[in-house]
């Protein structure tokens, strides 16, 4: 076994591992952060696979941008883990039913790449391309169209996320953004005048020896 194939192995025993807490760690913290985890394993895979593509795009949009995202809410939100696992058993069943119809899908699909006697031979790549720039071109050539629609959906999702994470929480100062672009001038500052006024007299107190020498007299009286 070459070093390659070493590598492969030990990074799908991690991706297997990191899938698996993923759906049994009871925080949901951690659940997400071993999903991360889970994502860098797979860019490692492509990157074996010569796909660097692939493997940069999975831990930029994903580790990057969608995990990060899904942390923030996940924080955010204070989810109560308790009331979303009633129920769990009743439904299990089900679920499990579920689980094993697509196992048996996927091994239906890859049994299939499995029985080839030797892997299909790819076309050499021309001098001086790449993987990255060949794929660069289509999508900002072909598929430009298509890939602006997805970083607009993104964009919305994420504004989606703040807006509602930050309306439900109490200790928030939300403002409404249509009655600040409504507001005037008028409205902000307002002139009130004001009769002038004297600066008041200071008050001249007697002194303490006078009023002391006062009362020692009419005592004598």
């Amino acid at each position: 076994m070459d070093v390659k194939t070493g590598l492969f192995y030990l990074f799908a025993v991690v991706l297997l591992f990191a899938a698996f807490r993923v759906i049994t760690a009871r925080n949901p913290v951690y659940a997400a952060l071993f999903l991360v985890l889970a994502f860098f394993q797979a860019s490692a895979i492509w990157l074996l696979l010569r796909a660097e593509f692939l493997a940069i795009s999975l831990v930029l949009v994903y580790v990057g941008a969608v995990m990060v995202l899904f942390l923030f809410v996940v924080m955010m939100l204070d989810i109560n883990v308790d009331g979303l696992r009633e129920g769990f058993w009743k439904h299990f069943p089900l679920a499990a039913a579920v689980g094993a119809l697509i196992a048996l899908e996927m091994a239906a699909v890859l049994m299939g790449g499995f029985r080839l006697e030797a892997p299909r031979a790819a076309p050499a790549p021309a001098a001086g391309s790449s993987n990255t720039l060949e794929l660069g071109k289509l999508l900002y050539s072909e598929y430009l169209y298509p890939l602006e629609i997805a970083a607009v959906i993104l964009l919305v999702a994420i504004v989606a996320a703040i807006a509602l994470t930050l309306r439900t929480r109490k200790d928030s100062k939300y403002v409404n953004p249509s009655d600040q672009v409504r507001v005037k001038a008028r409205d902000r500052v307002r002139i009130v005048q004001m009769a002038v006024t004297r600066a008041a007299e200071p008050v001249v107190e007697a002194p303490a020896d006078a009023g002391a020498a006062a009362a020692a007299k009419e005592n004598k009286a």
